[in-house]
């Protein structure tokens, strides 16, 4: 994997890097963005010649990728058995779809070694390989569910809400192009809902919006909101899942990047942790810094998850999230990167290669295109470094069951 990274990547390092810094904070160079923008489910991959196909090395237990296809397959049968599925220049029915993922289950299941599963997956399966993004560059993150410290009611401590979606909030869909417009009715007319600092300064807009709990750190809160869903532990221990629900409709607005611009973080020091230090240290910059993003995010109760864009729970380290007007949702993905190796201080000590089976089953308003892939990490000190600190190079390679091993109906 390592020569795979050097050769392939190497004379492409200095574009993916101000791709990477870009699209990690939010947001994309204009030719990035019309380039993702340009690509479509056929030119988005390739189908690669067996002679081709990675080794299928998986660095994760096996037994929670099962948890992960099962979770697929309940998405996909509540599809149509005829619905197409777009693999590059290849279509493929959901049933096969469902076929191709029953049978990887099974294999898996006989937890084989990496040896014998490379040879079953190049026997069986036909494998496609994305183009990449600007240069042909993937840039792989992470995300991850974030854990803060709440109550179900008000005091000194606790005083920022979780906003469940407002009463007043409207969306509108365009029904010739099926694009959506999120709003608020002011007299006969729909006009933009207020933006993140409107609503933080308005003290009655619990009213419309019941808060589902009142969280102890205003910058926690905001990440919440980014991350999209989390866990709020209460004082007896327990907790509750906090689950996105929609926004304001107003722009996403990097305060990373905001923060590079201003010359307070370097671009190479950039990262979650990086932008929560600066914050703590500086705390009269917080407000501003904040409500610089004027998008706002709302959330519901759920008893389990998080959930992904196609309403499946999550599993750390094997889902993922793609952008789906380019790759085929629930399908069976391996990807090549690399990750970090922290010590008992929860420090980074070194990047190792690494390579995993994982699902899309997930979608991001920053994931444009075929170049990226946020890989979800799930909670804990780990999956918070992980998500924090991922920007790296690699490769993203699509599975689709040969169609000359279809059962017969």
């Amino acid at each position: 994997m390592t020569d795979f990274i050097r050769s392939r990547f190497f004379a492409r390092w200095v574009l993916l890097i101000l791709w990477a810094v870009a699209v990690w904070c939010g947001t994309s160079f204009p030719s990035a963005v019309s380039a993702a923008s340009a690509y479509t489910p056929e030119t988005a991959m390739v189908r690669l010649d067996r002679a081709d196909y990675p080794d299928f090395s998986d660095g994760l237990l096996l037994d929670n990728l099962v948890h992960g296809i099962d979770q697929s397959l309940v998405y996909l049968s509540k599809l149509p058995e005829t619905r197409v599925f777009q693999f590059g220049p290849d279509s493929y029915t959901c049933r096969h779809l469902v076929e191709s993922l029953v049978r990887l289950r099974n294999v898996v299941q006989t937890r084989p070694d990496p040896a014998a599963l490379t040879r079953f997956i190049t026997d069986h399966y036909r494998v496609y390989r994305s183009v990449g993004g600007p240069g042909g560059g993937m840039l792989f993150t992470g995300y991850y569910e974030p854990h803060l410290h709440g109550s179900l009611v008000p005091d000194g401590r606790y005083r920022y809400p979780v906003y469940s979606l407002p009463s007043d909030l409207v969306i509108s869909t365009n029904k010739y192009t099926g694009k959506k417009t999120v709003g608020r009715i002011q007299g006969r007319r729909m006009v933009s809902y207020p933006d993140r600092k409107t609503i933080e300064a308005d003290s009655g807009f619990y009213r419309k919006a019941r808060p589902l709990a009142w969280v102890d750190n205003k910058v926690d809160l905001f990440f919440l909101h980014i991350q999209g869903s989390g866990r709020v532990y209460l004082s007896n221990g327990t907790f509750i899942r906090v689950h996105y629900d929609g926004t304001n409709g107003q722009p996403y607005r990097s305060i990373g990047k905001l923060l590079m611009d201003r010359g307070k973080i370097l671009a190479e020091d950039m990262s979650m942790q990086a932008i929560k230090t600066y914050l703590a240290q500086h705390p009269e910059e917080v407000d501003a810094i904040l409500n610089s993003n004027p998008s706002y995010v709302f959330f519901k109760i759920e008893a389990s998850g998080p959930t992904g864009a196609i309403e499946v729970d999550l599993t750390p380290g094997r889902s993922v999230a793609v952008d789906r007007r380019v790759f085929p949702m629930a399908a069976p993905v391996f990807f090549q990167t690399r990750i970090p190796v922290i010590d008992g201080k929860g420090e980074i000590r070194r990047w190792m290669d690494f390579s995993a089976f994982a699902l899309n089953q997930d979608t991001g308003g920053a994931i444009r295109g075929p170049g990226r892939v946020d890989i979800f990490w799930g909670n804990g000190p780990y999956a918070q470094i992980a998500a924090g600190h991922l920007k790296e190079p690699g490769a993203f390679f699509l599975l689709v069951l040969d169609p000359a091993r279809m059962k017969p109906r």
